[in-house]
């Protein structure tokens, strides 16, 4: 039996989610025993992302399908291409199984790739064509067949056992620490193979129209080791300029709060929580977030979570390591002015 990792990256880069899903994906190959890791990369002009997972400890296997079609994640294309190598179907895979020239294990007991946006694409069509059900977000792994996810907007956690014979998963890249990578040239000897796969008929209903990127110089929110996050407290946008100033000094990601982005303070692209982004980096600064549910559901993945708010009552002490129970307005330009004075 072997795991299948679906592999996310940019065509250049690969993404350090899906180093965590590899962690996830080597725990569950304790429990089968001898399982092997095999990852797939679906791209265009991908050979980069392909040279950086040379550098990943423990895969048996590279899977590449580099091709015009798949340069834009288009969730019905990596489908059908996923499980035409989950049902042995993909004509260059055989081509290659009846030469022999690389005996190969199609068998696969797990697809896993990150709980991220084309994650959730893909993940529950794929699920759908194989008539399994798909665990979603998962954040632990008790066995090859149970997992842990959170539920009621992370207010609970639920054990899940899947009896289906392909186990279709999402995992909370934030709930597991990624795998090493190195970045070192490697002998030819210790290469990972690398298979070609055929590529998949266009399914044709949906294309690729545009895309609108936030350029930003500050970390991505998802990976930063710190964030600093506003909320409905901050009164109106440009008071976000007090986070900037502080977040520069500590080269940190700004987000909000849903009520923040509601209010139109900022773009909706810096929310955290559960309908937002899910954030676990090594410290968390709420300031003049209350701590609605939906929010705290989105940052219980932070290592250490501090609080700035002036109501004492605020829900989001509840969960904060530290609290000041402060004025932010008073307390942000002081702290920036500390961290400006050490430099």
């Amino acid at each position: 039996m072997a795991i299948l990792i679906v592999a996310e990256h940019n065509n250049n880069i690969l993404q350090a989610a899906t180093l965590s899903v590899l962690t996830a994906a080597a725990e569950i190959a304790t429990y089968d025993g001898d399982s092997e890791l095999h990852l797939l990369i679906i791209g265009h002009d991908c050979q980069a992302v392909v040279d950086m997972a040379q550098g990943i400890a423990g895969l048996s296997k590279i899977l590449i399908t580099d091709a015009p079609l798949y340069q834009y994640s288009l969730a019905e294309n990596i489908a059908s291409l996923v499980v035409s190598l989950v049902e042995g179907t993909n004509q260059e895979l055989k081509q290659i199984q009846d030469a022999k020239q690389a005996p190969f294990q199609s068998h696969y007991s797990h697809i896993m790739t990150s709980a991220s946006t084309t994650g959730k694409d893909y993940q529950p069509r794929i699920a759908a064509l194989l008539d399994v059900a798909q665990i979603s977000d998962i954040i632990s792994v008790e066995s090859a067949d149970i997992f842990k996810r959170p539920i009621y907007a992370g207010n609970a956690i639920a054990t899940v056992q899947s009896s289906d014979s392909i186990q279709v998963i999402t995992v909370r890249s934030s709930a597991f620490e990624p795998v090493p990578l190195n970045t070192s040239s490697l002998d030819d000897a210790k290469q990972v193979p690398v298979v070609e796969l055929a590529v998949q008929a266009d399914y044709g209903k949906t294309e690729f129209i545009s895309a609108e990127l936030t350029q930003s110089s500050r970390p991505e929110l998802t990976t930063a080791k710190v964030v600093i996050a506003g909320g409905r407290g901050l009164q109106n946008a440009d008071n976000f300029v007090l986070l900037d100033s502080l977040a520069d000094q500590l080269n940190a990601a700004v987000g909000a709060s849903r009520a923040a982005v509601d209010a139109g303070f900022v773009a909706n692209d810096l929310q955290v929580g559960q309908t937002g982004k899910i954030v676990a980096p090594d410290l968390y600064i709420a300031v003049g977030i209350s701590g609605a549910i939906q929010h705290i559901a989105g940052i219980t993945g932070s290592k250490v979570i501090v609080a700035i708010n002036r109501d004492p009552d605020a829900p989001i002490f509840d969960v904060a390591d530290y609290g000041l129970v402060a004025d932010l307005f008073d307390v942000l330009p002081e702290f920036t002015n500390a961290l400006k004075a050490k430099e």
